[in-house]
C-alpha cells in the first residue's frame, strides 16, 4: 500500500507523525505483532484457521482478546504512558465493542502497529489510528520485560 492509500485510511497519521518500518506480509497481523509473534495470524476463528492461544475463546469479544493477551503475561492497566521496565499494548474496538486492532508501545513511547496485510508502522500517537477503520483504543494492558 502507498504512503498516500494509508494516509487516506488514517487521516490522523499525517498530523501526529509516523513511519513505515516494514514491508507489506500476510505471515502475521496487528493481533500477533502486539504479542511480538511474527510467525502467526491471529484471529479467533471458529474454523481454527489461525492461531489463538489455547483455552482462550474463539468469539470475536473484547474479553476473550483481553483473555488471550494475560495467557502471554498481559494485565490490564489504566494508562498508556510510558513506563520503564513494562510493554504496553492497547486494544482498539469499533462503535459495537468488536476488537479491531492492537498496538505495541516501544522504548521511546511511540507504538508500532501492522495494518492488517500491510506494512508495519511507528506511530506517535495511539489516537493517530482512531476513526471509521480501527475505531478508538478500548483497553491498555502491560506485561514486566
Amino acid at each position: 500500500m502507498s504512503q498516500m492509500d494509508i494516509e487516506a485510511s488514517f487521516p490522523r497519521l499525517p498530523t501526529h507523525g509516523y513511519v513505515i518500518t516494514s514491508p507489506a506480509t500476510t505471515e502475521y497481523n496487528c493481533i500477533a505483532w502486539a504479542a511480538q509473534d511474527i510467525d502467526a495470524w491471529w484471529w479467533p476463528d471458529s474454523l481454527q484457521l489461525y492461531f489463538w492461544p489455547p483455552d482462550i475463546p474463539r468469539v470475536e469479544t473484547l474479553d476473550a482478546f483481553i483473555k488471550a493477551y494475560e495467557s502471554q503475561g498481559y494485565s490490564i492497566c489504566h494508562s498508556s504512558d510510558y513506563e520503564a521496565g513494562w510493554e504496553k499494548i492497547a486494544l482498539y474496538v469499533d462503535i459495537n465493542g468488536k476488537p479491531t486492532h492492537a498496538a505495541r508501545q516501544l522504548k521511546t513511547g511511540y507504538w508500532t502497529s501492522k495494518l492488517g496485510r500491510l506494512e508495519d508502522i511507528e506511530h506517535k500517537s495511539l489516537d493517530s489510528l482512531a476513526g471509521t477503520q480501527y475505531g478508538s483504543v478500548s483497553t491498555i494492558m502491560r506485561r514486566r520485560k
